[in-house]
Parts: structure tokens; C-alpha cells; sequence
């Protein structure tokens, strides 16, 4: 399936006349995509289930660790302000490639770290450069994925997201527990880069790229924000066109919250079971896969029900998924930490329902595709600066108050019904 250079690039055309070869090229664009990120979270999050492994061999407090994790994440808040943009110009899918092998340089610099500062400092670089991995990736879909069908695609690649958590779940935590946290810093990281090699072979970055028409948005929300970026698509214009959206900003808001209470869940979740339930590290980590297992379960059904039941509205399901997860957060909050039965039944309810929300897609939906790696860069930033956030905030709280994870969780569930308040003003 290689582009005829010789031939012009045939004129766009309604999504429902495109050729055989188009959609052949799209589901090869998507699974290779949703195929590389179901492993890239060994390369970014796996601090998270060996973080009692670290915190012993470094001597560090819930505070410490929170501001390393902090680190990481406001490095991919950074990356993300420009990584989409810089994928927009000079290539999507190298970028995206690059950002997979310097992921793996960073992990094994990391790997070397014998204080705070020395794993502070690759792990914010390591944030910065996985970041690549992220927005160019999701604007490529959006070349490839009208408004009609482009919830099931990012869906999918949720899908994908989610099953990356379970996969570092698995494969770090059994690796950190037989043969230490270094050693789960090196070794499947190295994975992420091959991978990053063979995605940059396997896709182009638009179907002109591969000798196709490009399909005509035929939606009216989205052919809208498309030809109203026509004239700005250069420079730093795109990211004046949508700071100055106030339903893309506001839906940026809800990323935000949001992410304060997905990423709060994987960070102090192990955490949790391990010094209030006093499990042991393999015990820990078998019990807490409910939390990735929900992820990874609900994005394709969201995007299903987004596109199919709902045509193509995203609010609805995101005010579901706060009220969903709101409930359960409530009910782990009550729960004895020791009842971990019924703990990971909340965990899978609460972490199912906090992925049914679109809110990638719906960022892509505001922008139109020419700005989508912009907007979901901007977006993701959005979430991460909230998720760098709590992991001081709700470090600092463990530390003064004695380890009172009831009120952690208290904060996670009113922030939940602030979401679904605030998404209910944006209409997409």
C-alpha cells in the first residue's frame, strides 16, 4: 500500500464515496496506533506500581514522592504544548517515533538514579519527550477519521490506553518485584522504541500521503470549526484560535479535573492497599487491577454509544461518566480499606465509568482536523498540569494529616460532580 508519487492526489470526496483502498489504510492507521500505545504507559507510568519499591530504596516521604510524580507529569503537560504543533509542521508520525525512542533513553537514565534529584530530573525530561507520543498521534487519526466515526476510533485507542495501563500493571510490577525497580525502568521500555520504529513504517500522516483523496467533513460541528481555521493553520495562529474558543477552554478544564482524579486513582491507589490495607507488593498489585481493567473496558463503548446512539454528541456521556465515578469514589471513601473485595468492585465501576468520557474526541470535534494536534495537545496539557497538581496536593495532605486517605478520596468524588456541572455548558 505505497504512495504512487507519480499520480496527482485525487480531489476530496464525501466519506461515503471513498475508495476500498482509503478505509483499508484507516483501520491500518488506527491498529497500529492503538497497537503502539497499549505498551507506552512501561515507559511513562511505570513509577506508579513500584512506588513502594522506590520510596524504600530511596528513603522517601509521600510528599517526595509526590513531586516526582508531579515532575513527570508537567513535563508531559509541557511536551504537549508543542509537540502537536511541531507534529503538525515537520511530521506526525515521526514525532511520534521519536518521542518512543527517547522514552526508552530516558527510562534507562532513570534507571541509574541514587537520590530525589537524580531521578527528579530524567523523569520531567521523560514526561516531556513521551508527550510526542500523544497529540501527533491523534491528529494523524483525525486525517484519517471523520466526526461520524471518529468516537469508535479514539475509542479504540482509549481502549488501547486503558489496556497499556494493565499491561505496565502486569509487566512492571512483576518485573520490579522479581527483579527491581531499576530493572523495571530498562528492560520493557526497550519494547516502546521498536515499537516506535515499525509505527512510522507501517502509517502515513494523511491519505495524499498514501495517493488517496482526503474525505469532506461532512459534519456540521466540525466542518464549521474547519473552515473557520482555514486562514489559520501557521505560526503560533492555531493556538490563538482555540485559547480564544471558550467551549474548547472549558472543555480543557474538564480534562483537567478529570485527570486530578484518573491519575490520583493510579497514583496513591497501590499506595493505599499497600500501607492502610497492609497487603504485600504482589498481593497489592493482583488487587488493584481493577483499576486498569475499568479503564481499559469502557472507552470503545463510549465511542460506540457517542457515535452510533447519540450521533456523535459527546456531553452525555462525559456527565455519566461523572456521576458514575462520582458515586463510587463516595463509596471507597466509606469502605474500609480492608474489604478489598468490594474495593476493587468500586475501583473497576469508578475506573470504567471515569474512561466512558470523550473528551478526546470532543476536543478534535471543536478544532477540526487541520488544528487537531494543536487541540489535543492543549487539551492533554490541560490534564496534566491538574494531575502534576494532586499528586502535591494529595502528597501533602497524606503527610499532614496522618495518612487520612478517606478525605482523598472525598476530594476525588466532589471534583467528579464539578465535571459533570461544568461539561454541561459545552455544547458538543
Amino acid at each position: 500500500m505505497q504512495p504512487d508519487a507519480s499520480r496527482p492526489t485525487p480531489a476530496a470526496l464525501p466519506y461515503s464515496q471513498l475508495p476500498p483502498a482509503y478505509h483499508r489504510w484507516k483501520w491500518q492507521v488506527l491498529l497500529a496506533y492503538a497497537g503502539f500505545y497499549l505498551f507506552i504507559y512501561m515507559g511513562r507510568f511505570n513509577l506508579w506500581p513500584t512506588a513502594p519499591l522506590v520510596k524504600h530504596d530511596l528513603g522517601i516521604d509521600h510528599q517526595t514522592l509526590g513531586w516526582i510524580n508531579a515532575l513527570l507529569l508537567w513535563g508531559f503537560m509541557a511536551g504537549d504544548l508543542v509537540h502537536g504543533r511541531l507534529g503538525e509542521m515537520y511530521g506526525l508520525r515521526l514525532w511520534v517515533m521519536l518521542g518512543a525512542i527517547f522514552t526508552t533513553v530516558c527510562n534507562w537514565i532513570a534507571s541509574f538514579s541514587f537520590s530525589v534529584m537524580s531521578l527528579a530530573i530524567p523523569w520531567f525530561f521523560n514526561g516531556f519527550v513521551n508527550a510526542a507520543c500523544w497529540s501527533p498521534g491523534i491528529s494523524l487519526l483525525a486525517q484519517w477519521w471523520p466526526r461520524r466515526e471518529r468516537g469508535r476510533a479514539l475509542g479504540t485507542v482509549g481502549m488501547a490506553a486503558g489496556g497499556a495501563m494493565l499491561v505496565m500493571w502486569l509487566v512492571t510490577g512483576w518485573v520490579g518485584q522479581q527483579f527491581g525497580w531499576r530493572a523495571a525502568f530498562r528492560y520493557p521500555p526497550l519494547i516502546i522504541g521498536v515499537l516506535g520504529v515499525l509505527f512510522f513504517m507501517l502509517v502515513r500522516d494523511r491519505p495524499a500521503d498514501a495517493g488517496l483523496p482526503e474525505y469532506i467533513e461532512e459534519d456540521e460541528l466540525s466542518a464549521h470549526a474547519e473552515a473557520g481555521s482555514a486562514q489559520h493553520r501557521h505560526g503560533l495562529e492555531p493556538f490563538k484560535r482555540l485559547l480564544s474558543n471558550s467551549q474548547f477552554m472549558l472543555a480543557s478544564q474538564v480534562k483537567g479535573l478529570e485527570n486530578v482524579v484518573r491519575y490520583g486513582l493510579t497514583t496513591w491507589v497501590p499506595l493505599y492497599y499497600f500501607e492502610a490495607a497492609g497487603l504485600e507488593i504482589k498481593t497489592m498489585l493482583l488487587s488493584t487491577l481493577a483499576l486498569p481493567l475499568g479503564y481499559a473496558l469502557a472507552p470503545l463503548c463510549a465511542g460506540w454509544i457517542s457515535d452510533r446512539l447519540l450521533r456523535s454528541a459527546r456531553r452525555p456521556m462525559v456527565i455519566l461518566s461523572s456521576a458514575v465515578s462520582a458515586l463510587a469514589l463516595f463509596g471507597i471513601a466509606l469502605l474500609p480499606p480492608t474489604n478489598v473485595v468490594a474495593g476493587m468492585a468500586l475501583l473497576l465501576i469508578g475506573a470504567f465509568a471515569m474512561s466512558l468520557s470523550p473528551l478526546a474526541a470532543m476536543a478534535v470535534d471543536l478544532a477540526g482536523r487541520h488544528l487537531s494536534g494543536t487541540a489535543s495537545g492543549i487539551l492533554d496539557a490541560h490534564g496534566y498540569f491538574y494531575a502534576g497538581l494532586q499528586a502535591i496536593v494529595f502528597g501533602l495532605l497524606l503527610n499532614m494529616s496522618g495518612a487520612n486517605w478517606p478525605m482523598v478520596f472525598f476530594i476525588m468524588a466532589a471534583t467528579r460532580v464539578l465535571c459533570g456541572i461544568l461539561i454541561s455548558f459545552v455544547k458538543a
